[in-house]
């Protein structure tokens, strides 16, 4: 599987070449942008995008994805800011959702990247049957306005009732949407029921991956092997994807000291494991 990690292990600092040297240096043969404007300003195209489409040119080294943003500030929500959210009930709200969504698509026209990760709904939202029809909506014109692009939207499987796997592959069925994929989030997948029931209604669909840890009680977004996800189970399920993913890593680095020498660490391993399910 391509070894591949998300910035935000980064995510309170802004994203420069130096960091990104730093995945590669750890083995990331494939790269994640988390799209938080104070860390990957992805609006700012005529100087931050730029500096990291150089790098990618520059390293040849695939942009897997970007993640949709979250917040529409520079400070992740801290002050109050409201939360981009597609399955707002609010019509005003869905659409500056899908506007400060779009301007993180519209990288790819300086960093070709293949996929964008959206969220159903913000964490532990309610299921509403409203907010999954408003969900639909907007999912529809982000994918007509990403598909030109070459992006692809993926959704992730979170904890909240919008985005379980059933309701998730309910909702890409009903609506039709043959060119919309999941993101499987396995440490999401251990809080909300269990790694391998999630996998098996997603796996048709999978794509792309966030691979983290955690005791089932809390996101902690721990290294692997930190929590409690059985690996080497997990590993000989990704690896029977139709369409093999990315081993895409997802980490929270607030407070770690290492984080090269614990990625590199991580990849081995996995491999191990993957090793040992094959065998």
């Amino acid at each position: 599987m391509l070894k591949a990690i998300s910035t935000h292990v980064y995510v309170r600092e802004r994203l420069h070449t130096g960091l990104l040297d730093s995945l590669l240096n750890a083995g990331a043969e494939s790269i994640e942008i988390f799209g938080a404007r104070g860390h990957f300003d992805y609006a700012n195209r005529r100087s931050h995008v730029k500096e990291i489409g150089d790098w990618f040119r520059e390293k040849a080294i695939p942009l897997n994805s970007i993640h949709s943003p979250m917040y529409s500030d520079y400070e992740w929500g801290r002050r109050g800011s409201p939360p981009v959210n597609i399955a707002a009930l609010e019509k005003r709200a869905r659409i500056e959702a899908m506007d400060e969504i779009k301007r993180a698509v519209e990288v790819a026209e300086q960093i070709p990247f293949r996929f964008l990760v959206q969220h159903v709904g913000t964490s532990g939202e309610d299921w509403d049957p409203k907010k999954a029809e408003a969900a639909m909506t907007s999912i529809e014109h982000l994918k007509a306005f990403a598909k030109p692009l070459g992006v692809t939207v993926l959704l992730e499987n979170i904890p909240n009732e919008l985005s379980t796997p059933e309701r998730l592959v309910d909702l890409i069925h009903h609506a039709h949407f043959d060119d919309v994929g999941i993101c499987f989030d396995v440490g999401h997948a251990h809080i909300m029921g269990g790694v391998e029931q999630a996998f098996h209604v997603l796996k048709p669909l999978i794509r792309s991956t966030h691979v983290h840890d955690n005791a089932a009680v809390s996101d902690d977004h721990l290294w692997p092997g930190d929590g409690t996800v059985n690996w080497e189970d997990t590993m000989s399920l990704l690896r029977s994807v139709p369409q093999v993913p990315p081993l895409l890593l997802e980490i929270k680095g607030e407070g770690k000291t290492d984080i090269v020498e614990g990625m590199a660490n991580t990849f081995r391993k996995l491999e191990g494991r993957s090793a040992a399910a094959k065998g």
